[in-house]
């Protein structure tokens, strides 16, 4: 059975830290580009990061470049999400989500989907 499990959110303090990790099963994820995305609030879900599933290249968006680093152990079938210096606007459901064969991570292309897990940056 396929699936993806992402960790547990949580409540984070402004300029906190927290890393998330998604555990696939049923696949290998070494053939899949793998990317995080969020959807706040009355917002539309946006791409986070992707990892390619050739180079390992990876892809951020604007909003977290600098502050959020995804990165992938073929050995536990997992890929990460290490946020730092979160903000307040970073509040949101972050999905995890893979792609067959691929070196980008186009929102409504994606194979599988995780159920999604709640980050709340707040004091």
């Amino acid at each position: 059975q396929v699936q993806l499990v992402e960790s547990e959110g949580g409540l984070v303090q402004p300029g906190g830290s927290l890393r998330l990790s998604c555990a696939a099963s049923g696949f290998t994820l070494d053939y899949y580009a793998s990317g995080w995305f969020r959807q706040a609030p009355g917002k539309e879900r946006e791409e986070v990061s992707c990892i390619s599933s050739s180079d390992g290249s990876s892809y951020y968006a604007d909003s977290v470049k600098g502050r959020f680093t995804i990165s992938r152990d073929n050995a536990k079938n997992t890929v990460y999400l290490q946020m730092n210096s979160l903000k307040p606007e970073d509040t949101a459901v972050y999905y995890c989500a893979t792609r067959f064969l691929s070196v980008n991570c186009p929102s409504g292309g994606m194979d599988y989907w995780g159920k999604g897990t709640l980050v709340t940056v707040s004091s």
